[in-house]
C-alpha cells in the first residue's frame, strides 16, 4: 500500500466499511439535524450547486469513531510516515439532478496557504452512496501528486489549479475515474489533482472525507482548521460499538465565511 501510495498517489481499499459500519454512519448522517443545519452551498459557475457539511475535530459519535480508528487514521499514519492528527472532516452531498460540479484542484492548492508548510497530508474519501459515471464520481490524475503543488486560482466561479497545467498533465497522465461502491474507501495524498462532474442523474451521491495531517506539519498560521491535537486512535470495532449516534457536540462546525483559502486572488 505504501508502495502504491507514493508511485500513484492514491490506494482504493474496497468494503473499507462493512454493511453494519455503514448503516450506522448513514443513520449519523441522516438522522442528525445538526449535519443540515451546519451544512451550506457550494456552487460550481453553472447554476448546480453542492452542499458540504465540514467540522474540525472527530467528536464521540460513531462518525468520530471512523475518523479515529485504527483501518483510517492508523492507516494514514503508515501512509504519511508518522503520527497523524484529524485536520477536519466533511460530508460533500450532490444530490441528484442538481449537485455540481468541482473543478481540477489538489487538496494542499488550500492548505498550503493555511500555512501547512510540507504535504504531509492526505484525505480518506469514503463513499456512503454509489458513486459513479452518472451522478459525478470523483476522478483523479494518477501519478499527479509527483508534480509538486500547481498555482491555483479562479476557475469557473471556484478555486482551482491553473488549467494550462493540467492540460498539459492531462497529457502524460492516466486520467481515471474512481467508482466506488458504498464503504470503499479511497486514500489519496494531498497533492493528487483531482475533479468531479456534475449530478445529473437521479441518483444522490454523499461521500464522507476524513481528513489528516503529519503532526510534524504543524501549521505556521492560525486558521479556521486546528493545529496539532493529538488524536486517539481507538479499534475498528469501536464504529460498531459506540452508543452515540447523532450527538455532535464538539466537532466545532465550519462556517464557510472563516474559509480565506476559496477566495479568488485581487
Amino acid at each position: 500500500m505504501k508502495r502504491d501510495f507514493d508511485d500513484a498517489g492514491y490506494v482504493l481499499v474496497r468494503g473499507l466499511l462493512d454493511q453494519d459500519d455503514l448503516s450506522r454512519v448513514k443513520a449519523a448522517l441522516e438522522d442528525s439535524s445538526v449535519v443540515m443545519e451546519n451544512s451550506f452551498g457550494v456552487g460550481d459557475g453553472e447554476g448546480r450547486h453542492s452542499r458540504l457539511c465540514l467540522w474540525n475535530h472527530p467528536g464521540t459519535d460513531v462518525t468520530g469513531m471512523v475518523a479515529s480508528c485504527e483501518k483510517v487514521a492508523g492507516t494514514c499514519a503508515e501512509l504519511l510516515g508518522g503520527e497523524v492528527y484529524h485536520y477536519h472532516t466533511k460530508l460533500m452531498m450532490k444530490e441528484a439532478f442538481t449537485g455540481g460540479k468541482h473543478v481540477w484542484h489538489q487538496d494542499y492548492g488550500y492548505w498550503y496557504k493555511n500555512g501547512c508548510l510540507f504535504p504531509d497530508m492526505m484525505t480518506v474519501f469514503i463513499s456512503v452512496d454509489p458513486c459513479k459515471k452518472t451522478n459525478g464520481c470523483l476522478q483523479i490524475l494518477e501519478g499527479s501528486q509527483k508534480c509538486g503543488r500547481i498555482e491555483h486560482l479562479m476557475v469557473d466561479g471556484q478555486t482551482g489549479a491553473d488549467l494550462e497545467r493540467v492540460k498539459h498533465l492531462e497529457k502524460v497522465l492516466e486520467h481515471l475515474y474512481v467508482e466506488m461502491e458504498p464503504g470503499d474507501a479511497l486514500f489519496f495524498h494531498c497533492n493528487l489533482l483531482h475533479t468531479s462532474s456534475a449530478n445529473t442523474s437521479p441518483d444522490r451521491r454523499w461521500a464522507f472525507l476524513c481528513a489528516f495531517n503529519r503532526r510534524s506539519n504543524d501549521p505556521v498560521l492560525p486558521h479556521h482548521h486546528p493545529a496539532y491535537t493529538p488524536l486517539t486512535i481507538v479499534p475498528n470495532d469501536a464504529i460498531k460499538t459506540c452508543t452515540n449516534i447523532t450527538d455532535m457536540s464538539g466537532k466545532d462546525f465550519m462556517n464557510p465565511a472563516d474559509d480565506k483559502t476559496t477566495v479568488g486572488k485581487k
